[in-house]
Order: C-alpha cells, then structure tokens, then sequence
C-alpha cells in the first residue's frame, strides 16, 4: 500500500498516521475507525491557495463539503482561508454550527427546496449557484419579497465531459445538473437572471467531471465557457465577475493513478483563463474552484478488524471484516479500487492473495478484490488507504449497524471529531404507534 502524507511504519512494524500507531489507536476508539491526516489536509488546501495566488488571478478555493462534511473539517476549512461549498441543508447546518463565514458559503444543489433557500437567505449565504429555471424564478420571489438581492452563479454544462485520462467535447450535456450552452437555454438563463429583481447574477459555474489526471479537459471547459461570455456580451452587454470551474482534480487510490500536482492543475487553468478570456474582458474574471476528493480523499484511512476467513481451495480466500459497505459504499456503487495493509504487521512480507469481504448481508459486500497481503489471522488489523472522500459522508446504517467513530490525527495526538454511533443512536428515530403497543397475549382460538 502507497502511504500517503504522514503515514509511516514505525519500529514495532505497525502503521502509523499523524505520528499515531493505529494499533493504539484501535484500543482507544474501537474499530472500524476513520482516521484523517489533518497534516494532509492542511497542506492540500494551502497548495491550491498558494498556485492561485502564484498565478496572479484573483480567486476562491471553496472546499466541496459533500466529499466529507463535519464540523471539525469546517473549522479547518475556515481556518485555512477556504471558501465552502454545500449542497444540502444538512451540510449548511453543519457549516454555520462550525461557526464557518457565511459569505464564504456557496448553496449548490440541482433541487433546492423552499425551506432551505429560506435557511440560506436567513444566513446570509454568500452566493446560491442557480441550477434551474424553476429555481431561478423561486430564488428571486423570495429575494423580492424579503427585499434583498442574491447574488448567483448560473451552472451552465458546456459540452465537455472529462474522467480520469480521457475527455470528450459534446454538443449537449445529458445531465440533470444546469443550463445547457448547446441548446440555448444558458442564454435564456443569463437573460431572465439579468432582468430579475432580486439577484445580482456574478457569473457562471461548469463542472466537468471527477477523477481527473489531465488539464486539458479544464482548459476545453475554458474555452467553451470564454465562448459562451463573448456571445453573452454581445448579445446583452452582460460581463461576467466570477467563473467557477468547479472541482474534479483527480487523487492516487491505487497504483496505476496518475494526478497531476495542485499547481500544474492551477497553471493550466490560469494559462487558459488568460488565453480565452484576456481578448474579450479588459479585466479577468474571478476564477473559482470546488476541490473536495483532492483535499481529504488522501488524506483518509479506514481501520477494521480482520474476523471470519474462508479458504475456497483454487477460488478464492475471502476476509471479513468488521465493516464494510455500510462505511464504505464505493466499491459496490461504483466498482472503485483501493490499496490495503496489514496495519500490525506492515513490514511482513505478503504471501498470498486475498479478496476483503465487509460483514453486510449482501453478496456485493465487497471492499476489495485480489489485494496481496501477508497471511492473516482473526484480530488482525487492516487498513485500507485514501477513504476520506465520499466513505463518512455517504455512509448509512444497512443492516442497523452504527457508523465509525471519526478522529483527526497529529502530531502524536488523536482527537475524536465524531463519535461512535451506539445501538441507541440506531433506533432514536423510531416511533411505535399506540396500536402496537405490547398488550397481553390472546390465547388461540380453536
């Protein structure tokens, strides 16, 4: 397994994250645990500030909150001078609870409810990026009728698609998410935000894609959206202040994974901004990114307790584990591929292949596939490597299980940021209606 930011193995052969050994670490909160480098985190998120103060544009790094939203994670995020990025009420919430600058806060979301742009505008959100004409129509009634201006970015899809090592350039975008460039209606939308009462429109957002290794897929975006502002401006004289470019920036989860560094990302970004905008605006647009996998993906290690193992002679040796899916869902939803290590015995030699099961009741159930380890026994510990986006945060309790306990580590210390569900957190929510309230058992009838 890659080791990743503070990750190291010490002299007792165990792994060890922010200077803390994992094996002490399983004692004190129990496992599955997330453990999360704040190192890591701290300096992805001064790289992407630093290459864009290095580029000379004038920007904002907002941290995408749906990749891992808590609200020691806001507090970092506000302390290192990031914007934020929330798509619910539930991550809005959260920020403001953290005590993060709501003007620093960016409402996303393709269906956002009257109740939550009401919580939005009672915050005094920095900016809401319009997806819809119904949302469009909705945000300014509200804004008229409390007699404020909102401002607001209008996603437009601008016919590039990127992934990993490939991009494709379309005509239209089939995409629940914005206002199409190819058909017209990003026009319409730009017309209608323009005229409307209530907002300030500050520009445009596009999104391209996630895991992505190349820049040229960033700079095609670019382009069409330089595009898109030079037919804006001569049709309505309408100048844009802000292009977002969204997230994307692609992370090593297994060996054969390419990234680029934060700064060749910001370079080519700052080189196209130049290129296509600098011969139609006398003064460049703000750019704004959304990075959230590429801040904490790395920086997030699972750590389970290896228990039941079954040999299939000239199959397959499969190892449980004590979690599974239930804290980690993207193997099964997306096939994703991830690196593990015996993390009491990292320096012992692997001698066989292995397949790691979660302990669901669910065939599908598995983290990992062929992964080649040492010889395991139950009690063993294994930890599987870069889970810190998209695994707390689209955890759930199938089967009832409780969620992990989250901790940040370093510098030799181990703070618990999320406690470990209990089986009364499990049935909290749960109501039973007076009708079925035990009563004394009726005897059967014959």
């Amino acid at each position: 397994m890659h080791l990743h930011g503070t990750s190291t193995t010490n002299e007792s052969g165990h792994l060890e994250i922010g200077g803390c050994d994992v094996t002490t670490l399983k004692n004190q909160f129990g496992t599955p645990l997330y453990i999360m480098d704040e190192a890591l985190i701290r300096t992805r998120s001064r790289e992407y500030m630093e290459a864009f103060r290095e580029s000379g544009l004038n920007f904002q790094v907002a941290y995408a909150s749906k990749a891992f939203c808590v609200l020691a994670m806001c507090r970092i995020a506000d302390e290192e001078g990031l914007s934020l990025d929330v798509v619910s009420e539930g991550e809005l919430h959260t920020a403001l609870q953290a005590g993060f600058p709501a003007e620093r806060i960016h409402f996303h979301g393709n269906n956002k409810t009257p109740d939550e742009i009401e919580m939005a505008l009672d915050a005094g959100i920095g900016c809401f990026v319009v997806d819809s004409f119904a949302e469009l129509h909705l945000l300014n009634a509200l804004a008229k009728m409390r007699r404020q201006q909102v401002s607001v970015l209008l996603r437009v899809t601008p016919g590039v698609e990127a992934h990993t090592h490939e991009y494709i350039s379309t005509g239209q975008t089939d995409s629940k998410f914005g206002f199409d460039i190819g058909n017209g209606t990003a026009l319409q939308a730009v017309a209608q935000a323009s005229d409307a009462e209530g907002l300030h429109l500050l520009g445009i957002h596009s999104h391209i894609g996630s895991q992505i290794f190349e820049t040229e897929g960033f700079q095609m975006a670019v382009q069409r959206v330089a595009e898109f502002a030079a037919n804006v401006r001569s049709q309505m004289n309408v100048v844009f202040q802000v292009v977002n470019l969204g997230g994307g920036f692609g992370i090593r989860y297994i060996e054969g994974d390419t990234p680029l560094a934060v700064r060749d990302y910001v370079k080519a970004i700052a080189e196209a901004v130049r290129t296509y905008f600098g011969p139609i605006y006398s003064e460049l647009p703000e750019i704004w990114v959304e990075p959230g996998r590429s801040i904490v993906g790395e920086a997030g290690t699972t750590l389970y307790t290896i228990g039941s193992i079954k040999d299939i002679p000239g199959v397959r040796k499969y190892v449980a584990v004590d979690g599974g899916m239930t804290d980690n869902p993207r193997p099964a939803l997306y096939e994703s591929k991830y690196e593990a290590i015996v993390a009491n015995r990292a320096n012992d030699p692997t001698d066989e292949v292995v397949s790691i099961a979660g302990k669901c009741c669910e065939s599908g159930d598995m983290l990992i596939w062929d992964v080649a380890l040492p010889t395991v026994s139950a009690g063993d510990l294994l930890a599987v490597s870069c889970t810190g986006a998209y695994n707390y945060s689209m955890a759930s309790n199938y089967n009832r299980i409780p969620r992990p306990a989250v901790v940040f580590v370093r510098e030799g210390e181990a703070d618990l940021v999320v406690r470990r569900e209990t089986h009364e957190d499990i049935v909290r929510c749960d109501l039973i209606p007076a009708r079925l309230e035990k009563r004394e058992a009726k005897p059967l009838s014959r």
